[in-house]
């Protein structure tokens, strides 16, 4: 949970930070197990899935990783949309693995690694760390028109 503060946002200098919207992006991480032939095994109760579920967890690699709660939910139709000049603040939460957000074609203005609304802020990060368990949040004032892709930037995953 991240409390904005009574206040505002504030710089590490204490002036107010203002922003135009809030997107909330939720990284979830999925354990889907397979059958022997490698496709994902549906189940009729979640409660009959419990073992196999479970079973998968405990080897700790996802089967898979996705922005709030399945696959395109920022894209096409779905896409985050902001216009020239509006600043957007970006709440990115990870129930379990730590993550590393990065807007491609922009950065971090002022970022919020720790969810800690009343600490100073970083500023012009490009990829910045969110912690399994955790929330941060980025401002950025979109410059220029375009398409940004949101992603995180732990590659060796991708």
């Amino acid at each position: 949970i991240m409390v904005l503060p009574r206040d505002g946002l504030k710089t590490a200098e204490g002036k107010p930070v203002r922003y135009d919207k809030v997107f909330c992006i939720g990284e979830n991480d999925l354990y889907v197990p397979r059958d022997e032939k490698g496709k994902y095994k549906t189940y009729e109760t979640i409660g009959e899935s419990f073992a196999d579920t479970t079973e998968v967890m405990r080897r700790l690699i996802p089967t898979h990783v996705v922005f709030n709660g399945r696959a395109g939910a920022l894209t096409g139709k779905n896409a985050l949309a902001a216009k020239v000049g509006e600043t957007v603040m970006i709440v990115h939460s990870q129930a379990n693995r730590d993550t590393r957000p990065h807007l491609i074609g922009g950065h971090g203005d002022y970022v919020w690694e720790t969810g800690k609304f009343n600490n100073p802020p970083e500023k012009d990060l490009e990829t910045w760390f969110i912690r399994g368990g955790s929330a941060g949040a980025a401002l950025y004032t979109f410059r220029q028109p375009g398409i940004y892709a949101y992603v995180n930037h732990n590659l060796i995953e991708a």
